[in-house]
């Protein structure tokens, strides 16, 4: 799993603990999703490569370190990454945004597409791939194959809560995408849910 990374970030844990509680309703849920969102945004993209450019201040002229390239694109995994989505375009106001439609079969735990539309400049800009929840990889890997396909040369992911079994699929399959996790949950139930987990995150953002 050294494709994952579990920042040591106190405001990470305490909205994540409420997020997990049970009796969270949806309304304090999303709110808690966008913040930690943001957080996370900002915690992924921390590397991006700098170029120093002039600026002029109300004092003086400088050089200030600026991003060398473009924003990345944000991409959200239908439905529960449009929680993460939100926060993470209060960080990224003029960032394109594209959308993976991605469903789970509950029997055969085999994710299937229904939608996809993703800007046309992913091998510039790169890729911020939202989605809360990584529990068997099975989701996360047939996106990240797509990302690929349409051009994306360098995709950074983030989630909410991992599992351990999610997390070796992902580093076995892309070993080139770095993961980065507000935390790494114990297991897999026999249902291929997280555990102790948050619920079904698209469920619990939606009221549904």
């Amino acid at each position: 799993m050294s494709t994952l990374r579990v920042p040591r970030h106190a405001l990470l844990r305490h909205k994540l603990a409420r997020l997990r509680a049970r009796e969270t309703g949806s309304a304090e849920f999303r709110r808690l999703l966008a913040e930690m969102g943001a957080i996370l945004t900002a915690e992924a993209l921390r590397d991006l490569p700098e170029a120093q450019r002039v600026i002029d201040t109300p004092m003086a002229r400088m050089q200030a370190p600026a991003l060398a390239g473009p924003e990345p694109c944000l991409v959200a995994v239908l439905r529960a990454g449009l929680g993460l989505l939100e926060g993470a375009r209060w960080v990224l106001p003029e960032a394109p945004v594209g959308h993976l439609g991605m469903v789970r079969d509950e029997a055969s735990l085999q994710p299937s597409q229904y939608l996809l539309r993703l800007p046309p400049d992913l091998a510039q800009r790169g890729v911020l791939l939202l989605d809360p929840m990584l529990a068997t990889g099975g989701t996360a890997c047939a996106t990240l194959s797509q990302l690929k396909a349409a051009g994306a040369l360098q995709i950074r992911f983030v989630c909410v809560v991992a599992a351990p079994e999610g997390a070796a699929r992902v580093a076995r399959e892309h070993p080139d995408v770095a993961v980065l996790a507000a935390a790494l949950d114990e297991r897999l139930d026999e249902r291929g849910f997280i555990i102790p987990g948050l619920g079904d995150a698209g469920d619990r953002c939606f009221g549904t």
